[in-house]
């Protein structure tokens, strides 16, 4: 275990607020997977927030759905979702029930368990790629459909937690556009990361796919 670090798991109330409060909030905690293998813990430098109907860049934009139906309450659980037909991506959830919203963890920052990550993450060329990139971070701790719904705050050893770890200083906290979002959500600073960091992902904006000649 990480010496020094604040282990004192964060309350639903904390992710019962609006998201843009959430997100940034999320900087330097430490989430926790539990898996059957053993224990992996991430210290989390990179996040993205979508605000649900009223963010055209949430899966939630245009109401509830089958698929992003965990998105709209209660706080404190994750939403996983399958991208691209191979990869998948871990969101919390947080805001009031009833109001879509969530939090993508994009990076982080692997403290315990790199071993059982590096058997996942076989293509990493250093331990600062295990979790670098959202379907990464996903890959590393372990993370797919199963997980979704999964709630935190389930009993003494949930699947999936966060502990109060080591916040920086607002000083190192950054902003700015979401990689990869494209439309009316292209230019909405809410992706957050920690300044300088190695484990924080390259930001990319949205490519449109280019149709083929006929």
């Amino acid at each position: 275990m990480t010496k020094g670090l604040d282990r004192t798991p964060l309350t639903r109330d904390f992710f019962d607020r609006s998201v843009l409060d959430v997100a940034p909030d999320l900087l330097g905690r430490t989430l926790v997977r539990r898996t059957d293998e053993g224990l992996i813990e991430v210290r989390i430098t990179e996040v993205e927030a979508y605000a649900g109907e009223a963010d055209p860049g949430s899966h939630a934009f245009r109401g509830r759905t089958a698929r992003n139906s965990v998105m709209f309450g209660p706080p404190g659980h994750t939403y996983v979702y399958f991208t691209y037909g191979m990869w998948h991506c871990l969101n919390l959830v947080c805001g009031p029930e009833g109001h879509a919203s969530g939090v993508l963890l994009r990076a982080g920052e692997i403290n315990v368990g790199a071993a059982l990550a590096r058997v996942r993450r076989v293509s990493a060329r250093n331990d600062k790629e295990l979790a670098k990139g959202p379907a990464r971070l996903a890959t590393a701790l372990d993370v797919d459909r199963t997980l979704n719904g999964s709630d935190l705050f389930a009993g003494p050893t949930p699947a999936i937690s966060v502990l109060h770890g080591t916040p920086p200083p607002s000083d190192q906290v950054r902003s700015g556009p979401r990689t990869g979002v494209g439309g009316d959500g292209a230019h909405q600073p809410w992706r957050f990361w920690i300044e300088s960091d190695p484990t924080v992902s390259p930001y990319r904006a949205h490519a449109p796919r280019r149709r083929k000649p006929k």
